[in-house]
């Protein structure tokens, strides 16, 4: 099939593409600065701002399929800027891709999309809750998701994949920021290290997205959370990605409560003047740290005939390798 991957600089956008390509599909990306994906037709372009419009009617001509990864990630920052992209670019693309006549449409989204502050032990998808997520990139994230959802028609399948804690070699997000902080002494373990988590090993992500797309017209009007499927206490995931990189393990430990208090003073400040990269501290990122989220994954092997291929110690491996040359 003819694919357009949008977001396809980052780590997963990349990931995916090269997964198609190998897959035999022709595959187009679009994104703000150029990709590099052997074997893809490369675009540059943004999915808001002037001349978006016409940019993503190009973008999507002529293709089978969208796989839409292009968002605002962050936790800090106006909420305004998460609704332009996440929120108003999904949907300008949905429409781009309906008017041209795309049969499949795989919207990326995040678990945080269902998560309210709950632990969420062993659970399926769950509704999106734009009105409860928490912190814009969810609440917009959820929005979004739902209006992708809702563009679910015969002729236009739409599936909507949430990722959970991808990582892996190149990682510019979880895995450096967790290293750079385990090395400046800033990485502590919430409670005891202990809340349960899930995570997704890169290719075994792109690997599901193209699943994704392929069984899209069985798999339509469905959101699916996809993981690995081996929950590991969070202070063990945390070891084991700092053992990779060579960084310190964390052994100091802060009261969640305590934490979260912590999260919400920095918020306020960043509110008034934001430090040059991401808080060392949100209400969001203290939950995530010290509450279980897990999840149930027979219903979206089934449902994408797919399995992980890589092991959450087989990728910790490939880190090491690509983290610790010889």
């Amino acid at each position: 099939m003819r694919v357009l991957v949008t977001g396809a600089s980052g780590m997963l956008g990349r990931r995916t593409a090269e997964h198609l390509v190998a897959a035999g599909h022709q595959v187009r990306t679009f994104q703000r600065r150029p990709a590099g994906v052997a074997g893809a037709t490369d675009m540059r372009g943004s999915i808001t701002g002037t001349g978006a419009d016409a940019a993503l009617t190009r973008a999507v001509q002529e293709c089978d399929a969208v796989v839409h990864l292009a968002a605002k990630v962050s936790v800090s920052g106006p909420r305004a800027e998460y609704e332009q992209v996440n929120i108003e670019g999904t949907r300008a693309l949905l429409h781009a891709a309906g008017r041209a006549g795309v049969h499949r449409f795989v919207q990326v989204s995040t678990p945080s999309v269902a998560h309210t502050g709950d632990p969420l032990i062993g659970v399926g998808a769950g509704a999106a809750e734009p009105e409860r997520a928490r912190g814009h990139y969810a609440r917009t994230k959820a929005a979004a998701e739902q209006l992708a959802l809702a563009a679910d028609r015969p002729g236009f399948a739409v599936v909507a994949l949430r990722p959970h804690l991808v990582w892996g070699p190149g990682d510019t997000q979880l895995v450096a920021r967790i290293v750079a902080r385990a090395r400046a002494g800033r990485l502590p373990l919430l409670n005891h290290g202990a809340a349960l988590i899930d995570s997704l090993y890169v290719d075994n992500a792109a690997d599901a997205l193209v699943a994704a797309m392929e069984r899209a017209e069985h798999a339509h009007g469905q959101a699916l959370v996809v993981t690995n499927a081996e929950p590991r206490p969070v202070g063990d995931l945390l070891a084991g990605i700092c053992r990779a990189a060579g960084a310190p393990v964390p052994t100091w430990r802060v009261p969640a409560g305590l934490a979260r208090m912590a999260g919400g003073v920095v918020e306020a400040l960043w509110a008034v003047r934001p430090g040059p990269d991401e808080p060392p501290m949100t209400r969001f990122l203290a939950e995530q740290l010290s509450t279980a989220h897990w999840f149930d994954q027979r219903h979206t092997q089934q449902v994408l005939d797919w399995r992980p291929g890589v092991s959450i110690d087989e990728g910790l491996d490939r880190l090491a390798a690509h983290e610790l040359p010889g």
